[in-house]
């Protein structure tokens, strides 16, 4: 599997539709029903908690490719929070390559931060992982106000509701010093993924819920530069950031869009 990247300037749009995928997004009118959307945010927990039970630790890699993206990660002492952090993909190898680096950890899901801490390379001493629902609860019930230089929002935004996503990133906000930063990669408007959708997923404009219930957004730069904007953050870098994902054997040759940034306290 290969698979190339571009960044996008952040003030073009991401890649144009064809013909075909401009059809299919208009055809899809249909939104999911306001009493299901409301079991799906009631349940929303407990479908994440599923989801690692299924999979365990298999169903993401390590993520080391983020240290490259955002090389500040690994620059020095540093007091990182990673909102959503899974089963420890993205922590374990940063703090294999900043031996000068603390991590508090929170996950959604109970599960997964059940599987942080059974991790072998797991130490108090650099790591403190605890469950949160970051939309409410109060951070700083787990860490200092504003002592924290950077944290990571990978792929953890979309899962959100678009209403509580200011919410969220106002949490976030207390914890951090003045100037410190978010770190996001996320999904993109028109990514592969949105455009695979089949009708019945809709719960709103760019918002999906897939066949295990968790949910997805896809962000144009706009709409994320407002959402941060509202929580007390500026735009320090943002831009689209394009991939194909090409298996030649296999015939696969497909578009992924993210957005990625770095969003800075005010």
């Amino acid at each position: 599997m290969i698979q190339a990247q571009t960044t996008v300037d952040a003030s073009e749009p991401p890649r144009p539709l064809t013909d075909s995928e401009k059809e299919h997004l208009a055809a899809d009118t249909s939104v999911v029903p306001e009493f299901k959307q409301n079991c799906l945010e009631r349940d929303a927990q407990k479908n994440w908690d599923l989801f690692y039970k299924r999979n365990t630790t298999a169903f993401y890699k390590d993520r080391h490719w983020t240290s490259r993206e955002f090389p500040e990660l690994i620059s020095g002492p540093l007091v990182l929070l990673e909102a959503g952090c899974g089963v420890g993909n993205f922590i374990f190898p940063l703090l294999e390559e900043n031996p000068q680096l603390f991590i508090y950890a929170c996950d959604f899901s109970k599960r997964a931060v059940d599987f942080v801490k059974a991790n072998e390379n797991y130490k108090d001493s650099r790591c403190s992982a605890f469950q949160c629902d970051i939309t409410s609860s109060d951070l700083t019930d787990n860490i200092p106000s504003s002592s924290v230089d950077l944290c990571s929002l990978i792929f953890v935004l979309s899962a959100i509701h678009p209403d509580k996503m200011v919410q969220a990133l106002q949490n976030i906000h207390k914890v951090l010093k003045v100037g410190g930063q978010i770190l996001l990669r996320d999904y993109g408007l028109y990514d592969h993924a949105m455009l695979r959708f089949k009708p019945g997923h809709k719960l709103g404009e760019h918002f999906y819920v897939r066949q295990d219930f968790t949910r997805a957004y896809y962000f144009s730069l706009e709409e994320l530069n407002n959402i941060f904007a509202k929580a007390g953050f500026e735009v320090a870098e943002a831009s689209y950031v394009e991939r194909r994902t090409v298996n030649k054997k296999e015939g696969i040759d497909v578009p992924r869009i993210f957005v990625q940034g770095r969003y800075s306290k005010i």
